[in-house]
């Protein structure tokens, strides 16, 4: 495993990390025990969670798995508030994620969104109130595009408080818009990027079909709102072609759309759900494997092709 400097904060995070999307809310505790023992067991060091997941039900897997296993000290730990962020949710949400989680801070604590109803200086000296307070080492975002994240590093500076050291967006083989301002920003001020959804939530596994519903039970059924930001005639052709190419490189479509994530260079970390421990390998496996130069130039223009 491969560790990484976060931003400019001094820590230091294993390059795949543990999403805790799936905890209490796909799977139950003892199943997500599991993911996490193996997880840490391969040398993942990042487990992120958040209020939003399960309604605090990830919160408490990882808080349980954290009390039971006494890991607190050998991971880090971050959470995140999502809606109209106010400085009274803000810090309320806080409190309530350390209850959860059975600490007394975390190192990350990140803006889930952006709030286009609220002042953002009420939102950045809510976050900045965490840090004084000692209830978060750092804070960070989630969502955000480029130019949100140049305006919260403009006004924070102004202010004299915590950057937003790290930002976490959705980055995958056909969710690319970060390419062109978000990873550029982040490269020249030195803010970790942390990923998630390196499959799509699903959509990159081949198994939903243009003008047909999701199967049943699958997270575009239960979670209509992943249709709107991946069903495309342009998404579903890039789906078609990649299954074209695992078919001609005998890997499967999961391993090549993990692999081309795992080895973009402009990225920190990328955070791996799983519902079972296969989930896990399978990003290590792909991550192994790697890409010919070929191979990644043809997965790269998956969407134009």
């Amino acid at each position: 495993m491969e560790y990484r400097p976060l931003g400019k904060t001094g820590l230091t995070i294993s390059a795949m990390g543990m999403g805790g999307g799936t905890f209490g809310r796909e799977i139950d505790q003892d199943l997500s025990f599991q993911v996490m023992d193996h997880a840490f067991d391969r040398g993942i060091t990042l487990f992120d969670t958040a209020e939003a997941y399960g309604a605090g039900a990830s919160e408490e897997a990882v808080g349980n798995w954290l009390k039971t296993r006494n890991r607190r000290n050998d991971i880090v730990l971050a959470t995140k508030v999502a809606g109209e962020l106010t400085a009274e949710w803000v810090l309320a949400s806080a409190e309530e994620s350390l209850k959860r989680l059975q600490v007394d801070s975390v190192d990350l604590f990140q803006a889930h969104n952006w709030s286009e109803n609220v002042p953002l200086e009420e939102t950045l000296g809510a976050l900045q109130h965490l840090v004084e307070q000692g209830k978060t080492r750092f804070v960070g975002c989630s969502n955000f595009t480029g130019e949100q994240l140049q305006q919260s590093l403009d006004l924070g500076e102004s202010h004299g408080w915590a950057r937003l050291e790290s930002v976490q967006p959705n980055y995958n083989l056909v969710t690319r818009e970060i390419e062109t301002d978000l990873l550029p920003l982040c490269d020249g001020e030195q803010i970790g990027v942390v990923t998630y959804s390196p499959l799509g939530a699903g959509f990159l596994t081949g198994k939903y079909r243009e003008g047909h519903p999701p199967p049943s039970g699958t997270r575009f059924d239960v979670i209509p709102g992943h249709q709107d930001v991946y069903y495309s005639d342009a998404n579903f052709q890039a789906v078609e072609t990649l299954r074209s190419l695992s078919e001609e490189t005998g890997r499967s479509m999961v391993g090549l759309a993990l692999a081309w994530v795992l080895s973009r260079s402009g990225t920190t970390c990328t955070l791996i759900g799983a519902r079972s421990l296969d989930h896990i390998d399978q990003a290590f496996e792909a991550q192994s494997i790697g890409l010919t130069p070929e191979l990644d130039d043809r997965l790269g223009s998956l969407v134009q092709e």
